[in-house]
């Protein structure tokens, strides 16, 4: 899970990178950071998709499955 620290972190880097630039050790932090939001993310919604149920035609609850 993300932190909200990292989250700020992510976006200062974000805003320099805009304004002047970043190091070669800051560009890596940022990519590292941006991965672990992105993976965090995806975790999430997979999370959230498996717990998903909805009712079909007949009235009967079925949990939504993976389209392949």
């Amino acid at each position: 899970m993300v932190t909200q620290e990292q989250i700020n972190r992510i976006n200062e880097l974000a805003k320099k990178s805009k304004a002047e630039g970043l190091t070669a050790e800051e560009q890596q932090e940022q990519q590292k950071l941006r991965r672990l939001y992105i993976d965090s993310f995806k975790e999430s919604l997979v999370s959230q998709l498996e717990n998903t149920y909805y009712i079909d035609s007949t009235g009967h609850k079925k949990k939504a499955t993976r389209k392949k």
